[in-house]
């Protein structure tokens, strides 16, 4: 049973959130499969956190209507870049409903929570309880203040509301102030000694996440965990007096892995979860270790029915340029981008993501290193290999596999060569060293290369043609293996090649073989596996990025302080009023000037108003506006100007009227 984190469906999924878990999943669950492994990987979009709700108000739409966008675009995204689920589920089926609510009533039912009322969070302004994740603040432990209420992404620090120094509220910003609500705890902490012993166990486990574990554990120790929530969005608490609650966001969500496999298998999917024989694996972010390596494998324990995670083999970051990859600030390669700019090139971005994985330390991403990888690795070892043997056999032989009558020691010591990558790539994947193993892969390629630019069959063809016949079907059979160990890594490919082998895909114990390719099999007409990627290609993408960044500069700029205090009397002496434009045009010499005739109510002034660069003087005619009435008159470009137009400006300097929104307020009507 393989599991990929089950990403928030509040937006698309980036080159992050691939390098993280998805395809390192995608990779192993292949490997398994071709090796002839009982495997199936699971995944779903998760869609009752907390960044569901918040995407939802930003966007003015109902929970529902986030979730359904977003569910699909991940899920076509996936299903396109290859992603091989044998289920892309969601938590908001029925079926998620049902099996998270019976196994919350088993915890419940067994006496597993404690009923405790605790003061928590409260948004006066918004009126509602907050999650975790509507709290924002300085992490205790590294000092980022952009900390959320369960956790700190900078850190991978789990923590609790209370724990985070000047928290605020993501809804209004406002501080939040602690109100009592009664809510179901899991006691983690008489589960220590249980986690402890089996965290022991799994030494094994990448440094990564074994350390964060003990350092975890090692820390204050664990603590009662609210396994409920005060919301209106997510899977309704199944017993009594829990009205207004739902299931707290990571009770539910890990249990999304099981119920998807109950979706895609009703019949046997106890199989994978409840069988002692079967290994559970769990690929995940680091920012994702402590809830399924502790919290959940908790749960699993309390409940007493489920198998637990053999092991959890966590990424750390992927950054991009640089910088940390945000959603936010749109500072990402969103997959479903990439895929329309580079269409049928989803293989040189799963290549370009494993050979550069963040698989021990925090790795970046460049579109330069992306055109690198593709033009010196892929076109330059793997393509021009393959593309020169089919060249070759074409040539020489119509495109027949050609017959060997005798090798030479330099071919025998080639072919027993060959046979040594399966294990040395299975050495490698099994130990979810996954950059390791394709290196491994690409030296096969290079030994492909190497044995034809040793032998130059271009030359001897003249004067030992059965010595041809034996280069160019050991250089077929390299490349038909090719195929078998590429297919986890580039699926693509490895269906291509098969196709112009003319030949069925085989598995990974036919790559231990160098006889795969029958001699007479017609292989078909040489083509190009990769193509080159152009600078002007790349230059697009980095100039995305920077108008990106521009972008972000101009939403960042950070609003003016409040003024001084001022008094009424001083506001009172101010004659703020309703007028329209009757007449508009450019003041001649400049840029940023209109000339206005405005209608007061009481007179009808000229105006001189710095706003050309926003608005054109034809279409403002007739608009309702607020001015200033009273302003002493000024002389600006040689015409005096009486009164001041009232606009708004945003962080980019953008400006806008402030208009009476009710059609009944006459020209004159005092704002006050």
């Amino acid at each position: 049973m393989i599991t990929a984190a089950l990403p928030y469906a509040n937006g698309p999924v980036h080159i992050g959130h691939l390098a993280g878990c998805y395809l390192p999943a995608d990779i192993f669950a292949r490997y398994l499969r071709s090796k002839g492994e009982d495997v199936k990987y699971i995944c779903g979009s998760d869609e009752h956190g907390v960044p569901i709700t918040i995407k939802a108000r930003a966007e003015g739409i109902s929970p529902q209507q986030v979730v359904d966008k977003y569910h699909k675009i991940m899920g076509d995204s996936f299903k396109e870049f290859g992603i091989s689920f044998d289920i892309y589920s969601r938590t908001s089926n029925k079926i998620h409903h049902q099996t998270s609510s019976d196994f919350f009533k088993k915890l419940y039912d067994q006496g597993s929570f404690i009923e405790e009322v605790t003061e928590q969070y409260y948004d006066e302004e918004a009126k509602q309880f907050l999650a975790d994740r509507y709290i924002v603040g300085t992490c205790p432990k590294c000092g980022n203040e952009n900390a959320y209420g369960d956790q700190c992404e900078n850190c991978g620090t789990a923590l609790s509301p209370t724990e985070l120094i000047n928290p605020k509220s993501k809804l209004s910003g406002a501080k939040p102030v602690l109100r009592k609500t009664k809510n179901w705890f899991l006691p983690l902490d008489k589960l220590q000694n249980k986690v402890d012993a089996y965290i022991d166990e799994h030494k094994d486990w990448k440094t990564n996440v074994y350390g964060q574990c003990k350092s975890w554990l090692a820390g204050e120790g664990l603590q009662p965990r609210a396994m409920t929530r005060d919301l209106d969005w997510g899977v309704p608490v199944p017993v009594e007096g829990a009205e207004g609650k739902v299931l707290y966001v990571w009770f539910d969500a890990p249990i999304g892995y099981i119920s998807a496999t109950k979706e895609l298998l009703p019949d046997t999917w106890e199989l994978y979860w409840k069988n002692k024989e079967t290994r559970l694996l769990h690929f995940i972010g680091k920012d994702n270790i402590v809830f399924h390596c502790i919290i959940f494998p908790a749960m699993l324990m309390e409940h007493g029915e489920f198998i637990l995670p053999d092991n959890v083999p966590a990424n750390e970051f992927l950054n991009l340029e640089g910088n940390k990859l945000s959603t936010s600030r749109n500072w990402a390669v969103w997959l479903h981008e990439y895929l329309i700019d580079f269409k049928d090139k989803q293989d040189v971005l799963r290549y370009a993501l494993c050979a550069n994985a963040p698989e021990t330390k925090d790795n970046d991403f460049t579109w330069k290193d992306f055109q690198t990888r593709n033009n010196s690795e892929l076109v330059g070892i793997l393509g021009n290999f393959v593309n020169r043997t089919l060249v070759l056999t074409h040539k020489y032989y119509e495109g027949k596999v050609p017959d060997v009558s005798e090798y030479t020691k330099e071919d025998l010591l080639v072919l027993e060569e060959i046979s040594k990558f399966p294990d040395r790539i299975s050495a490698s994947v099994d130990q979810f060293r996954f950059r390791e193993a394709l290196g491994e892969l690409m030296n096969l390629a290079r030994l492909g290369n190497k044995y034809l630019a040793d032998t130059e069959p271009w030359k001897l063809i003249k004067t030992d043609e059965k010595r041809v016949k034996a280069i160019i079907n050991i250089s077929l059979q390299i490349t038909a293996n090719l195929a078998i160990l590429c297919e986890p890594f580039l699926p693509f490919t490895s269906e291509k090649i098969f196709r112009l082998l003319n030949c069925s895909p085989l598995k990974w114990n036919a790559a231990y073989r160098t006889d795969n390719l029958r001699s007479g099999t017609v292989i078909a007409k040489e083509e190009l596996l990769f193509q080159l990627l152009e600078d002007d290609v790349i230059q697009a993408q980095v100039n995305k990025l920077e108008d990106s960044k521009k972008e972000n500069a101009l939403n960042q700029k950070k609003l003016p302080e409040i003024k001084a205090e001022t008094s009424f009397d001083d506001f009172n002496k101010m004659d703020i009023r309703t007028g329209t434009i009757l007449e508009a045009k450019k003041v001649p010499k400049t840029d940023k000037l209109l000339e206005l005739k405005i209608d007061t109510g009481v007179d009808v002034r000229t105006v001189v108003s710095g706003i050309a660069e926003y608005y054109k003087p034809e279409d403002i005619i007739g608009k309702q506006i607020v001015m200033l009435a009273n302003l002493a008159p000024r002389k600006i470009k040689g015409i005096e100007s009486k009164g001041m137009i009232l606009m708004a400006e945003n962080e980019k300097g953008e400006l806008s009227f402030v208009s009476p929104t009710k059609d009944n307020m006459n020209n004159g009507s005092i704002v006050k």
